[in-house]
């Protein structure tokens, strides 16, 4: 009895060990009947390798079956023992037949059945421990699968994040990239705002035109200033040199506007020397510079002096001041700046059609004024009243006989805001974008021969581009 238990436990662990739908397969049966046919036959059945091969590797599976099959060899030998034994134990009489049978070996050793108790023992005791290791890689994978389906499981359910404020629909063109797992990756593009001007019709906009202003470019730096003295300033090239004078063209003029006593120009051979920092002279000036507001013309430094109205023409090739005048009625020292300050009362320009002044009086209560001065004696030939608030508009410049205004020397992205034409006496907003990188402008100036503005936005001396329309 005792070896008939440990038997249907050895088996029974061997099937548990499956783990599988095909372990149910597997069983020990016994048929026939000892005392009616004499014997018992005990058959074991097991799935074959290729049907159990999903659940356990092929190697293992062999091994197993190889020791199964041992297995199975031992217990018709001890079975054919049991079978003598009990055989003997009937059929005589006169022995003594009291007492269980005694198994006997194939060759009637009483201890043959020891040693195949000892064989099926220790097969019972590997297969345990083979079921306990594949039991451990069983429960191993099962974790490991359903890590898996949690993780396919997730991205299934995961939305597919969107700008809400764009349409709903599949990019197209060079802007998306599929991958081998049919999903569409959104690639970042670098959009670069063209100008309307960029778009006109060829006609619409030229080089020597004189029109409306349609487009103002990016600033370009060309020096920094080396001191807190440079934070304010004015910088220049004559757009009209005279013949044959000692400046041409490429000379470029400088001067640092800070401080109580400014009378310092510098000269620098040209563009290159500029930026380097190496002037070719320097020229002091008969009287003190107010301000930002000075103007290069036709071999002429133009200017107001200190803490008065008056205007100053200083000659660059003889160094002598050649023209002294009063602008009648303007504001000067702080009455009438722009709105970033500076004393800006007195504006200086030049452009296609002559000299002018852009300043305020008491009677025009604030609103700029704009005058046609005589390049030679700085008589004023003409004036214009405009509706614009001088200490509303951070800077102004004149370009072809037209007044514009910008809206703010401190805002990265401003506007130049207003236009006025002397021609037609008529002024209009504007809306064309103007950038103020270093965030502190406090001089705008037109050279109409370069078709540029000339700026100092904080300490940074640097040009624009503009586009004039054709009429």
């Amino acid at each position: 009895m005792w070896l008939q238990v440990s038997l249907t436990a050895c088996l029974s662990s061997l099937v548990v060990a499956s783990y599988g739908p095909e372990a149910g397969r597997a069983s020990l049966r016994r048929s026939g009947d000892p005392r009616r046919d004499g014997g018992c036959q005990y058959t074991f059945t097991v799935p074959a390798p290729a049907e159990a091969a999903e659940f356990c590797p092929r190697d293992e599976t062999e091994g197993v079956l190889s020791r199964v099959v041992l297995l199975e060899a031992l217990v018709r030998r001890l079975v054919e023992g049991q079978e003598e034994g009990g055989t003997g134990g009937t059929g005589g009489t006169s022995g003594t037949g009291a007492g269980p049978p005694r198994a006997v070996g194939p060759d009637g050793d009483s201890d043959g059945s020891d040693h195949v108790r000892s064989r099926v023992t220790s097969e019972r005791d590997r297969l345990q421990k083979d079921k306990e290791r594949l039991s451990g890689q069983v429960q191993e994978l099962l974790r490991r699968v359903e890590q898996l389906g949690e993780e396919a499981e997730s991205l299934r359910r995961k939305p597919c994040h969107r700008d809400q404020a764009r349409p709903d629909h599949r990019p197209s063109g060079d802007s998306v990239m599929k991958d081998p797992n049919n999903t569409y990756q959104e690639m970042k593009a670098d959009v670069t705002e063209v100008p309307a001007s960029l778009l006109l019709p060829d006609g619409a906009h030229n080089a020597t035109g004189c029109g409306e202003l349609v487009w103002v470019g990016e600033p370009v730096l060309h020096r920094k200033a080396d001191s807190i003295t440079g934070k304010y300033g004015v910088w220049f090239q004559d757009p009209e040199p005279p013949q044959g004078t000692p400046y041409g063209d490429r000379t470029v003029w400088r001067i640092d506007t800070v401080g109580k006593d400014v009378r310092q120009l510098f000269a620098y051979e040209d563009a290159e020397q500029f930026a380097r920092g190496f002037p070719t002279k320097v020229l002091l000036l008969p009287e003190a510079v107010e301000s930002t507001g000075a103007a290069l013309y036709r071999g002429s430094l133009y200017y107001q002096r200190r803490r008065s109205r008056t205007l100053i023409r200083y000659d660059l090739a003889s160094e002598t001041l050649a023209a002294r005048r009063d602008l009648p009625h303007a504001g000067f020292h702080g009455q009438h700046p722009y709105s970033w300050g500076g004393y800006t009362d007195i504006d200086l320009a030049a452009d296609e059609r002559g000299l002018w002044a852009v300043y305020s009086t008491g009677e025009a209560k604030g609103a700029i004024v704009i005058s046609q001065l005589d390049p030679e004696s700085l008589a004023v030939r003409r004036s214009w009243e405009t509706a614009v608030r001088k200490n509303t508009v951070a800077n102004t410049f004149m370009a072809c006989g037209r007044l514009y205004t910008v809206a703010s020397y401190t805002a990265a992205d401003t506007t130049v805001n207003h236009v006025y034409d002397t021609a037609t006496d008529v002024g209009r907003a504007l809306a064309v974008p103007f950038k103020n990188r270093y965030r502190y402008n406090s001089m705008v100036d037109y050279n109409h021969a370069q078709r540029k503005l000339f700026a100092w936005d904080n300490h940074h001396m640097i040009t624009y581009d503009v586009r004039l329309g054709s009429r």
